[in-house]
């Protein structure tokens, strides 16, 4: 079996449960759980389907993926919170659980949501991924923690700097103690977009290749694609929004390249998997 560990990351086998956990967050470990799920086996989507469609209800299984991960991790399951993740740049504040006795999946109240952020113990906070980029942000100063999706539509709209902007308003968070952890996704090696994607990106980030002399998009030589570096996108308007870049943690590895132990669209294309990242207070 692979082990996926580097310099950043530690690739943990526990009870038969594969998982990711970032050096730097293992530091506050008394005060942080956090993990990003490894192996296809385990498969994350939440959303009820017909039972007749598939061979095996995805629901279940999901349920059943969160199960395990959280007993190795030493959690309960029914603290879990999902957001419905569409891609949005909503980022909501999360009090209390919703259902006293069950996970909070599925909720109208986190529709249109894909970042979350608490100061509260005990909500484990989960945000899912099949090559999209998953955030992990913590503030061991307040211990503050968020959540976040950032597919490409929400690297555009960067809801990463906003999920700093909500930590520092409403939490009294500080740019400079913010650590963000980045989860395992698809890098620039396998993320290819047509011209209109390529010029959305062009046009918000420009910026972005003046001032720090980097190339973000990259022609393909022989097609009419280009290849984004969206993980290197984020790094730097996170960098400058003020987070010291040591702080900024990546896990240095493609969805699609280990695509064996991570859920990845682009290859398994229709009927795709989900991995999950967690991240709670004790």
């Amino acid at each position: 079996m692979r082990d996926l560990s580097n310099k950043n990351v530690i690739h943990i086998i526990k009870d038969g449960v594969q998982y990711l956990q970032f050096r730097k967050l293992l530091e506050y470990d008394n005060i942080i759980t956090h993990a990003y799920s490894l192996g296809t086996d385990l498969n994350f989507r939440t959303a009820k389907i017909n039972k007749e469609a598939l061979p095996q209800n995805e629901y279940e299984k999901a349920i059943d993926s969160y199960k395990k991960i959280c007993d190795s991790l030493g959690t309960d399951y029914k603290n879990i919170v999902k957001t419905n993740q569409e891609h949005t740049d909503n980022i909501k504040i999360v009090e209390a659980k919703i259902n006293t006795e069950f996970m909070d999946i599925n909720l109208e109240e986190y529709k249109e949501t894909d970042g979350m952020i608490t100061n509260k113990q005990n909500l484990m906070l989960s945000t899912t991924n099949a090559d999209c980029i998953l955030l992990l942000f913590f503030d061991p100063v307040t211990k503050t923690i968020a959540n976040v999706h950032s597919g490409w539509k929400g690297t555009l709209q960067r809801i990463s700097v906003k999920t700093v902007e909500k930590m520092q308003k409403e939490f009294n968070c500080k740019p400079e103690d913010i650590i963000c952890c980045i989860c395992p996704s698809i890098r620039k090696c396998h993320f290819e977009v047509d011209k209109d994607v390529k010029e959305m990106f062009g046009k918000e980030f420009e910026d972005l290749q003046i001032l720090e002399s980097i190339d973000i998009m990259e022609k393909q030589q022989t097609h009419e694609k280009w290849n984004i570096d969206t993980v290197l996108i984020n790094k730097i308007i996170l960098k400058q929004k003020g987070l010291k870049p040591e702080n900024i943690i990546d896990s240095g590895i493609c969805s699609v390249c280990n695509s064996d132990l991570i859920h990845s669209y682009r290859v398994e294309k229709q009927g795709y998997g989900l991995s999950t990242a967690l991240i709670s207070l004790k």
